[in-house]
């Protein structure tokens, strides 16, 4: 593909090929004749012709003008809900998250962070869960970012998780709901889409489809692996042994349940009794720690807590006491109003004050 005619043209096929060229052609201004020349490279689009393609067909205009992804874009995956009677996948709150998606983003852009060559990750859930080491669930988010370079930030705003890569920073968003097998499943998802170069391309509905179909497979195999299913004996399993199993794992009653299905076809007895109750039922009634502390609250409200990776904090901790940044978007992170935040903020020189008094005529 080496010009910019043939990148439409590969777009179009992507994301609008049932529509004419002629129809595409007036939506942007462009006469059919117009249309057909620049596309076959005997005419060159305009810039306003492009930034109307661009906008028509939601494309990358860098990337349809140079071929390369613009490295300053914003390209997300996002954790789809599933209907299971229709087969049908969709974010119901994209629109909404937008918003605090790009906010989130400016915080690392204006942290200034140093663009980094992102190393690669692991691409199986086996190779994923060796990364992550044992009994992982737990400290998942902090696991991600110590061994594998993966930034969690969790806001209360978002209705689902997402993953983005900037300046080869990864990074997962998902939401403070408090719900933390939920927000397991929702990492483990995202941690598919980012090692498996889900965000490297347009694509069209059908290839979503099939990339959030395997990064949900990838979640399955990395949180509940063939392997620990077999060891287990399900026919004599009670309810305080699934309730212990669904806290070590850190999944629900139902992507258990869904899991043994696909893998099994058949429910043990103890899980269809308990696949369609709220997973915090079964741990209230049944699960007990040892320590006798009320981990199943502390959990929830683990995973309810507003985050940010520590490091982005640090940079802008740094760019405020240099004076290069105002405490706006920390106190934000921090979910604090900057007047708040005592950070060590650089004095106005008198002299600077007196000039701009002067000059203001003051």
């Amino acid at each position: 593909m080496n010009g910019i005619g043939d990148r439409v043209l590969e777009h179009i096929r992507r994301v609008r090929h049932t529509t004419p060229q002629r129809d595409i052609a007036e939506e942007i201004g462009m006469t059919p004749d117009a249309f057909s020349r620049a596309v076959n490279g005997k005419r060159a689009f305009s810039s306003i012709e492009l930034a109307r393609l661009a906008d028509l067909l939601d494309a990358d205009i860098h990337w349809l003008i140079t071929g390369q992804p613009d490295p300053n874009r914003l390209v997300v995956a996002a954790r789809h809900r599933y209907d299971h009677e229709t087969g049908h996948r969709d974010v119901p709150g994209r629109d909404a998250d937008d918003r605090m998606l790009r906010d989130i983003a400016l915080a690392y852009r204006q942290a200034g962070l140093r663009r980094r060559h992102a190393p690669a990750l692991p691409g199986t859930p086996e190779g994923a869960r060796a990364a992550l080491g044992e009994d992982f669930v737990r400290p998942f988010a902090e696991r991600l970012e110590s061994r594998l370079g993966i930034n969690v930030v969790r806001v209360s705003d978002l209705s689902t998780a997402y993953s983005f890569t900037l300046g080869g920073h990864r990074v997962i968003a998902v939401p403070a709901a408090g719900n933390w097998f939920r927000e397991n499943w929702s990492m483990a998802h995202e941690l598919g889409h980012l090692a498996q170069g889900h965000h490297d391309q347009e694509l069209s509905r059908t290839e979503w489809d099939q990339r959030e179909a395997a990064a949900n497979a990838f979640a399955a195999d990395l949180l509940l692996p063939r392997d620990s299913l077999a060891a287990v004996d399900w026919n004599r399993l009670d309810a305080a042994g699934l309730a212990d199993l669904v806290w070590r794992w850190g999944v629900s009653t139902d992507a258990l349940a869904r899991r043994l299905s696909v893998l099994n076809g058949y429910l043990p007895p103890v899980v269809r009794e308990w696949a369609e109750q709220p997973t915090q039922r079964l741990l209230r009634r049944h699960w007990v720690a040892d320590s006798g502390i009320d981990e199943i609250t502390l959990r929830m409200d683990a995973a309810a807590r507003r985050r940010f990776p520590l490091t982005l904090q640090e940079a802008h901790l740094a760019g405020i006491e240099s004076g290069a940044l105002g405490k706006s978007t920390l106190a934000w992170m921090l979910g604090i109003d900057p007047d708040a935040l005592d950070v060590d903020v650089p004095s106005v020189p008198e002299t600077d004050v007196d000039d701009l008094v002067r000059a203001l005529g003051l």
